[in-house]
């Protein structure tokens, strides 16, 4: 896999995964919104760590300045 992720995407994904999980884990988000953003939490954690995002690829998107 590639990078196609910058250092500020990364860090605003985790921050966004952050939030996510904590509204949903102090019940300020519940249902099925809250499992929806849960997931959507994780996704966002997921790909921030490997620095890779599935959907960015498909689209063709980049936001990592250096090529591997």
């Amino acid at each position: 896999m590639k990078r196609n992720i910058s250092t500020a995407d990364r860090i605003i994904r985790f921050i966004v995964a952050i939030v996510l999980g904590i509204l949903y884990f102090n019940h300020t988000v519940t249902g099925t919104w809250g499992v929806i953003l849960l997931i959507i939490g994780i996704v966002l954690f997921i790909t921030a760590l490997v620095n890779f995002c599935p959907l960015y690829r498909i689209l063709g998107i980049s936001t990592c300045k250096v090529k591997q």
